[in-house]
């Protein structure tokens, strides 16, 4: 199955986006065309189990961002994930890590995360709403809680809308569909290579604060960005601001990419 999928642009670099766990692709509305006025070629997608893409094999996310790209005839890419978005950019970037050139990570998850005592009590809180059956207020639930105090009534709605199909389409699925764990480590994300910026918002939930610290720890090119004025999902909060802070990374790093490459090749 081909993720179900947007492009725009024609540059001669791409980038690929890939959505939090709370959304799916409609969630870089605010970044997709900039981008792609910037000079990139941008692709974002349904991750299986999201939005128009159906939960119907079993399945490595990671996997079929490939195989997305192979289908696409792209080579290599800048990937840019939200959150569970962000770990699935991880795992890609260790399974594939020709196809990679540069991570852009915000309020991202991390493969192996351990939750605090707080986060596992919002779990369990979520659980019993879908035991007793009440899946609207398991949605009001994610909606409060991953969206920062900046997002406004169309953002609210936008998760509220996205947060139920995912319950609907994951909840009926057979268990011989759900993902498959790639196992990938902390040595494995610590080898990867590629330039990474690694972003925070200062009103997220501690445990993503804490995922960022570690990922700027571990990868050996990361740096880190906070943002003081971000929940969980700033590409929602203040799309035009994510969108300027993506393009200028894009922009340095693909500029220092060519840089290195003239290098090699004088050399």
């Amino acid at each position: 199955m081909t993720l179900s999928h947007d492009q725009a642009g024609h540059g001669p670099s791409t980038v690929v986006l890939l959505h939090s766990g709370v959304c799916d692709r409609r969630m870089w509305d605010g970044q997709f065309s900039a981008l792609a006025a910037a000079g990139h070629r941008v692709v974002r997608c349904d991750l299986r189990g999201f939005g128009d893409s159906p939960m119907d094999a079993a399945h490595t996310h990671a996997d079929d961002v490939r195989d997305l790209l192979d289908h696409l005839g792209i080579d290599r890419a800048a990937v840019v994930g939200s959150s569970f978005g962000g770990r699935v950019a991880l795992e890609f970037a260790v399974r594939h890590p020709d196809r990679v050139s540069t991570l852009a990570l915000l309020a991202s998850g991390i493969p192996g995360m351990e939750p605090s005592e707080e986060l596992r009590a919002w779990g369990a809180r979520e659980d019993a709403l879908i035991e007793a059956g009440d899946l609207d207020a398991a949605v009001e639930l994610n909606v409060d809680t991953w969206l920062g105090p900046e997002a406004g009534p169309a953002d609210r709605a936008l998760v509220r809308e996205a947060q139920r199909h995912i319950f609907d389409v994951q909840l009926a699925a057979p268990e011989e569909h759900h993902p498959v764990n790639p196992g990938v480590t902390k040595e494995e994300i610590a080898g990867i290579r590629v330039p990474a910026l690694v972003a925070a918002g200062a009103h997220d939930v501690p445990d993503f604060r804490a995922v960022a610290a570690e990922l700027v720890r571990l990868l050996p090119a990361a740096r880190s960005l906070d943002l003081d004025w971000a929940g969980h999902l700033p590409s929602l909060e203040r799309p035009e601001e994510t969108a300027r802070l993506l393009i200028a990374f894009l922009a340095e790093t693909t500029q220092t990419s060519e840089n290195a490459a003239q290098e090699a090749v004088a050399g």
